[in-house]
């Protein structure tokens, strides 16, 4: 492919780019828009309890760009959770990590692959995109040390960076572990795989277990129940909610749909004929009581909840006791009295928690299977994608295309911009199936179902964007594979790689900077929030402030753009500018869409750092790997030399890191909780916390709510609905907003919500 192909690629996502930007700029400021673009802001009104209708009065900041940029990471974290501080700090080393790539090799390795054969050079746009790679370099070229040295300077770069982001992240998070002291989840410890017994029920087996067990320890426990009539009527009911509540807010407070904005659910239940006659219940006995639910015997003998499964939560009166109980082998068969740290409440993942606890392994197990299977399927499509690439091949295959083909502009653009487009289009369904997988595989918590994704999602790009892009583009027509395997490595180091670079640098432009562009825009919200307001004529959509960060399927693209630009760096420089930009661009882009759109609904601590690691790691080894292919390819023995020591300092390296650093990601350390348990006890917060933790993992308030509801702090109550009573139309909207509220106060690392706040319910 010829330079002036990819700047025809180029041309054509920078002005796709512009066009999806400049039409962001006016879209946000549209009143009808709002919930798509500030999503976030739409929740944060739902909790402003003294002022109802701030959101009213909230006007978008003229620039975005400069607002994400001057925002520090202080109030990322306020706003995002520490896994927004993870993901922007994965960002930030990028930057850091490509500028000295970049800088390195632009002045250092491209002049030298570009004068590497003596040949006569043409103009640049009518060059070939090879003579800027390796594959330029003569054999034997003293001039390789210059590449020896650049990969030298950017794997020294990437390790030290990474050692200091290391401290940085560990900081955080063990700030964030100390400053969680109403996190109660501390508290509570999972089980599963509880035996079953003829003569008593789960939860009086658990009782006495655990009784026997850890007498001075053991607080109390919360069996799961199957979900009998009870999800049905709660479906029926956040159905009939959503109606009323958006068309008329006085029919919903009148029908008595109080609590935050969401209907009191089993206000609405024990009105139900059956269940009234069948309990003598009604809604004035509830409030007389003062409870926020009914008690989950009464609902198991009312036959809403149909039976309990083998799962539990357990209460231990410390952290340090639960902590102690979920790492400890509770007995000689592993797969009874199986415990680990329970979620957050609004991290659980209630539905796999139903889960017989022996079908685990089956369920990765086919899991396993399905997405190796769903790893071949996908070897169509992209070996579809290098026949395209490829102008030769797709002539032969395609006799009647010759003439259209022959033409500059169609050959540019279908070598240039068509493959990976198409690529990114077919890579449009891994997401979502992944998300599938994972749940299959019976993850407990939601923020774990996410990170399982973010792992499946990471692992197919890299082996389908990169090694079978390789395979599938060059190795199968240069290599003899059966009667030279041995030259494999070595062929697929330096001839392979270099010369899928065509493809590789039009995928960074359109998977990276028109995927940014399509990111702010929000295309898919924006279709469905247009549908519903000016077609079906509603006054809501569905995505009013209710999703989170897609972080299964964003980290997984910085990541894949990481490992192309450490393997491209010496190989074809000319990549480096390319994704600088992208990552300067996703730095704010992503920072706009967690201020003003994403709500923070659960958070796993920074969980998605290992991942970071793991990954860079992976990355400058397989960097190394390659370089040595190249360096044995250009009869260079001794830079082959010096880059053997250096994959092996990289990889002790990362052995020192594993064992540094990530353990804290895994456990928290014991003298943490015991401070903690100390700090609460001295100051009386525990009989607080006793108390919250009756009413924390609550069932009934998941089949309530739904598990995509915002977090508790976001929900109103009911004097909130009796101010919003009065909706203002759009116009009358657009006439009052008058000033600009920027995000929420930045919140300290070691800051401390006080215990005795109101319970979670």
């Amino acid at each position: 492919m010829e330079i002036s192909a990819l700047l025809t690629s180029a041309g054509i996502n920078i002005g796709i780019c512009c066009v999806l930007f400049s039409l962001y700029s006016i879209l946000r400021k549209q009143p009808s828009n709002r919930n798509v673009y500030f999503g976030r802001k739409l929740a944060q009104m739902r909790s402003k309890r003294s002022d109802p209708h701030w959101f009213e009065r909230f006007v978008p900041s003229p620039s975005w760009i400069v607002k994400a940029w001057e925002t520090s990471e202080d109030v990322i974290l306020a706003a995002g959770g520490l896994d927004a501080v993870v993901f922007m700090r994965m960002l930030v080393f990028s930057i850091r990590i490509f500028s000295i790539a970049a800088i390195v090799c632009t002045a250092i390795v491209l002049p030298l692959n570009y004068y590497g054969e003596e040949m006569q050079h043409k103009l640049i746009p009518a060059e070939s995109l090879e003579v800027f790679t390796t594959q330029n370099v003569k054999e034997g070229s003293r001039w390789l040390w210059a590449h020896c040295l650049a990969l030298y300077i950017i794997s020294c770069s990437a390790c030290i960076l990474l050692y200091f982001e290391n401290k940085s992240i560990i900081k955080r998070r063990l700030a964030y572990i100390k400053g969680s002291s109403q996190d109660l989840s501390q508290f509570a410890v999972l089980v599963r795989g509880i035996p079953w017994s003829a003569e008593e029920s789960y939860s009086t087996s658990l009782k006495n277990y655990f009784t026997k067990h850890y007498p001075s320890s053991y607080l109390s426990h919360q069996m799961v129940y199957h979900c009998g009539k009870i999800e049905k009527l709660m479906k029926n009911v956040r159905e009939m909610y959503d109606v009323l509540y958006h068309d008329s807010i006085p029919s919903c407070h009148s029908c008595g749909l109080s609590g935050g904005g969401r209907p009191n659910v089993f206000n609405i239940l024990v009105n139900e004929p059956e269940i009234i006659e069948k309990g003598r219940l009604d809604l004035q006995d509830l409030r007389d009581r003062g409870k926020p639910m009914l008690d989950y015997e009464e609902l198991f003998s009312l036959g809403i909840l149909s039976k309990e499964c083998p799962s539990a939560f357990v209460f231990f009166k410390t952290r340090y006791a639960a902590a102690c109980a979920a790492q400890a082998h509770q007995s000689s068969n592993p797969m009874l009295w199986v415990t680990n740290l329970a979620p957050e409440p609004r991290d659980v993942y209630w539905p796999n928690l139903a889960i017989p606890y022996r079908q685990f392994w089956l369920r990765r197990t086919a899991t396993l299977l399905a997405t190796a299977a769903f790893l071949v399927f996908f070897i169509a499509p992209v070996t579809l994608v290098q026949s395209l690439a490829n102008l030769t091949q797709l002539q032969q295959a395609f006799p009647f295309l010759k003439g259209l083909l022959k033409k500059p502009y169609v050959s540019q653009l279908v070598t240039g911009y068509l493959p990976s487009v198409i690529l990114v289009l077919f890579f449009y369904t891994v997401p979502p199936l992944m998300i599938l997988f994972s749940t299959i595989e019976g993850s407990i918590s939601r923020s774990g179902r996410k990170r399982g994704a973010c792992c499946k999602v990471l692992f197919f790009t890299i082996w389908n964007v990169f090694f079978v892009n390789i395979a599938s583009g060059t190795v199968l027509n240069k290599l003899n594979v059966f009667s030279q395997p041995k030259d494999i490595p070595t062929q697929l180091a330096a001839g392979a790689v270099p010369a899928a670079v065509k493809f590789f640098m039009t995928y960074v432009l359109t998977s990276g900077w028109t995927s940014l562009a399509c990111e702010v825009v929000q295309l898919w919200p924006l279709l469905c929030n247009f549908i519903y307001k000016f077609i079906l004529r509603k006054n809501h959509g569905p995505f009013d402030g209710e999703y989170t960060f897609p972080y299964h399927s964003e980290a997984p693209r910085v990541l894949l753009f990481g490992l192309l630009g450490l393997n491209f760096a010496i190989l074809a420089p000319l990549m480096l500018p390319l994704l600088l930009i992208y990552f300067c661009l996703a730095y704010l882009v992503y920072k706009n869409q967690i201020l003003n759109v994403y709500i923070t609904d659960y958070d796993s601590g920074g969980k998605y750092w290992p991942i970071v690691q793991t990954s860079t790691i992976f990355s400058l080894v397989m960097a190394q790997i390659i370089a040595m292919g190249v360096f044995a390819l250009k009869k260079s023995p001794v830079c082959l030399g010096f880059t053997i020591p250096l994959a092996i300092c990289t990889l002790l390296f990362n052995e020192y890191c594993r064992r540094r650093f990530l353990p804290v990601f895994k456990n928290i350390a014991s003298e943490v909780l015991i401070d903690l348990d100390q700090q609460d006890e001295e100051n009386g917060r525990m009989e607080a916390i006793y108390q919250r933790l009756q009413s924390a993992y609550c069932q009934l308030e998941w089949l309530a709510y739904g598990s995509s509801r915002p977090k508790t702090k976001y929900l109103c109550n009911d004097e909130d609905i009796r101010h919003t009573q009065e909706l203002k139309s759009e116009i009358e909207f657009s006439q009052e907003i008058t000033s600009d509220e920027s995000v929420d106060r930045p919140r300290p690392a070691n800051h401390k919500t006080d215990v005795e706040s109101s319970p979670i319910r």
